[in-house]
Formats: C-alpha cells, sequence, structure tokens
C-alpha cells in the first residue's frame, strides 16, 4: 500500500492475504494450490506484479471469487497508484518550483503569467521539457560548465533556469558539426577580435564560432545565480551562453575565453559536477591566453 496526501492505493493483495489469514492458509500452500512460485506469490501479495487474467482466473479456482472480481481490484489499484504518484510528484514539483523564481521567469516571458500553483508546474515542466521537475538537476539534462561569482541552492536553480533560457533560444540555431580542434586552432582569431569595436567583432566572432559547431548566446543574468556564462552540449550543437550583466568589452572578452577553457580542458566530457580547481584552471587559461603573463609585466613596467 502506497499512499500520498489525499489517495491510497490497496494492491488486491490485501484482499488475498485477508482471505488466507480467514482460511489458515499459509502461503506456500497458496502458491502450490495456485501452481506458482512462492516468489511470484509474494510479489503478488505486496503489489509488485500486475494481477494478470490468468492468475485471476486461478484465483477464481482457488479462492472462489470470480475472476472479474480480481480484475476489478487490479484496475482499481493501477488507477489509484497514477492518482498517488501524481499527486506526490506534484507536492514535490511545487517545492522546487518555489525556489524557480516564477514570477521573474513570467516576467521574462519564459513561462506564462499564473496564480494558479499548479499551472506553474506544468508551465515550469514544459519550459524544462520535463515530465516532473525533480528531473531539472539529473546529471544527463543539467551537465554544464559555468562561471560564477557566487554559488547557492537557490542559486543553483537559478542557473538551471537560464541555462534552459539559452537551450529555448538557441534550439532554431544552424552551425557546422561540432569540430573542438578546430575551434581550438580559431583561438588565435578570436583574440584578435578583441582589438576590434564591438559591432565589428561580434558578428565576426559568431561566424567563426558556428562554423565550429558553437552557438554564441546571450541573456540576462537571473536574481541570484550570480552566472557570467555557462558552456553545454544541446541537440548536437556547442553552446557557449553568456549574461549581459556588464557593460565592459575586458569582461565579456574574460568570460569568453572562461568558457574556451573549459572545452578545452574537456570538462563538457565530465559525469562528475566541476570543481573549483577545474573553475580556477579556466581563469588561468582566459587571463593567460588574452594577456600572457610575460606581457602583462612588461605593460606594468613601463
Amino acid at each position: 500500500m502506497i499512499h500520498s496526501r489525499t489517495h491510497i492505493a490497496v494492491p488486491p493483495g490485501a484482499a488475498i492475504k485477508d482471505l488466507l489469514d480467514n482460511s489458515n492458509m499459509k502461503q506456500k500452500e497458496f502458491a502450490a494450490r495456485m501452481g506458482l512460485s512462492e516468489k511470484h506469490i509474494s510479489r503478488l501479495l505486496n503489489g509488485l506484479v500486475e494481477l494478470t487474467p490468468d492468475v485471476a482466473f486461478r484465483l477464481e479456482q482457488v479462492l472462489g471469487m470470480d475472476a472479474s472480481f480480481w480484475l476489478r481490484l487490479e484496475a482499481l489499484y493501477r488507477e489509484a497508484l497514477v492518482k498517488v504518484r501524481d499527486e506526490n510528484a506534484m507536492d514535490a514539483d511545487i517545492r522546487i518550483m518555489r525556489d524557480l523564481h516564477y514570477g521573474e521567469l513570467a516576467r521574462r516571458g519564459y513561462v506564462p503569467e499564473t496564480k494558479s500553483v499548479t499551472e506553474k508546474v506544468f508551465n515550469l515542466r514544459k519550459f524544462f521539457g520535463v515530465a516532473e521537475l525533480t528531473s531539472i538537476n539529473r546529471e544527463e539534462i543539467a551537465k554544464i560548465a559555468c562561471r560564477r561569482l557566487s554559488v547557492s541552492e537557490k542559486g543553483d536553480m537559478a542557473l538551471l533556469a537560464w541555462v534552459q533560457a539559452i537551450k529555448n533560444k538557441t534550439r532554431g540555431a544552424e552551425v557546422e558539426p561540432i569540430n573542438i580542434a578546430g575551434l581550438l586552432r580559431a583561438v588565435p582569431k578570436i583574440k584578435h577580435l578583441s582589438t576590434l569595436p564591438a559591432e565589428e567583432a561580434l558578428p565576426k566572432l559568431r561566424e567563426i564560432l558556428a562554423s565550429k559547431g558553437v552557438v554564441l548566446a546571450f541573456e540576462p543574468r537571473l536574481a541570484g545565480s550570480f552566472l557570467e556564462g555557462a558552456t553545454f552540449i544541446d541537440g548536437g550543437k556547442l553552446i557557449i551562453g553568456l549574461t549581459t550583466g556588464s557593460r565592459y568589452a575586458d569582461v565579456f572578452w574574460f568570460n569568453l575565453f572562461h568558457e574556451l577553457g573549459h572545452i578545452k580542458a574537456g570538462h563538457l566530457k565530465s559525469t562528475l559536477s566541476l570543481t573549483e580547481d577545474d573553475e580556477r584552471a579556466a581563469d588561468a587559461w582566459a587571463r593567460e591566453t588574452l594577456i600572457g603573463t610575460a606581457d602583462f609585466e612588461s605593460f606594468k613596467a613601463e
């Protein structure tokens, strides 16, 4: 038997147990009379296997109740199971929804405006493309490399929402197949673009990245995410998403090269969360690639 706040799912096995107790029949004898293994009978009594028409017919012969009675109990049990699981899933998703700052997501146009808690959950499930919100932080769905200024539990939820917004925005983008080696060979060209005016550099940057299977996308930072950028693979494309919180070109280029550093280090292939050492390594690569230590020291000495 399993339950939620308002529903209880009682397997047909409970009725079978009552009949066995009333007749003082042991489970071993019952299994022998049914022509089934003791293991199968144990699972049947506990609702772990479906009560099939064949089993219903055997129950009619052994216990005297019509097969239709047992099949009806089974149908009611399966229906109740769905209600229990849906209600429990909804309760868990409501807790997650409250950490996702639905109002801000709605103001951004990511999800429809609504005051209904249930509608908020359904809208967020559609936004993330999941049957249950409890899935959004699973490794298979949420594997990303990112640059953040701080980390918190609610910030993690904001990060996931921001990344999903980038995914939804870039789903229709067309780029060449991913070419990591070619992307790394193009780093000097990308670095040169940092010396050009933004209106000239950005189109060229997008063109270079697209030729290597990379989509560059921008999205304002969500409150609490402390996010600067993130990199991930989605739909056969490599996505570099950057926030639009800074007005300074040097911050933009450093954040871009930080994400390129994650790609170079192979962090997108990891099945584990990135460590502080991974983030520091990406920072170090970005610094050294944009302005080498020797050049910086020489500049300071002038």
